[in-house]
């Protein structure tokens, strides 16, 4: 155990959120997302929800300031203006959260996926609600 990391935060997860660099994007995905077939590292939270898993991951991530939106969401397939409640607690979690509150976008759902195998990691959750996926940008941290 260590002070002041979440639980839910698995030693290999913590290995791969301290290896990403500036830069490196980190999704956190549903439980329909086809994680292990996408990502080079797949972590799996099972039982934990994308909103639980987004909250302690902010608690230690950094959010890059140098891009306009370094959190992305999968836009709803035939009705792009929805706003699905778990896209609505993320942006919640990252104006609460994050050193770099920041409003979310949306990328169409093939090129999330495309994006998503270019990620550093994959962190697969039990999140059942539909849509429940993020790409977060890895920022830095100043001296």
């Amino acid at each position: 155990m260590l002070h002041n990391i979440p639980p839910i935060l698995s030693p290999d997860l913590l290995h791969s959120l301290r290896a990403m660099g500036h830069g490196d994007e980190i999704v956190i995905a549903d439980a329909n997302f086809p994680g292990t077939a996408l990502g080079q590292r797949c972590h799996r939270l099972d039982g934990i929800s994308a909103t639980d898993a987004l909250q302690a991951i902010l608690s230690l991530l950094p959010l890059d300031s140098f891009v306009p939106y370094p959190a992305l969401v999968m836009q709803v397939v035939g009705d792009p203006d929805a706003v699905p409640p778990v896209v609505a607690e993320f942006q919640s979690i990252i104006t609460q959260t994050a050193d770099n509150p920041a409003q979310i976008a949306q990328l169409e759902r093939f090129a999330f996926y495309t994006r998503a195998k270019s990620a550093f990691a994959i962190v697969q959750t039990g999140e059942t609600r539909l849509y429940g996926n993020i790409i977060l940008k890895k920022g830095v941290i100043g001296t």
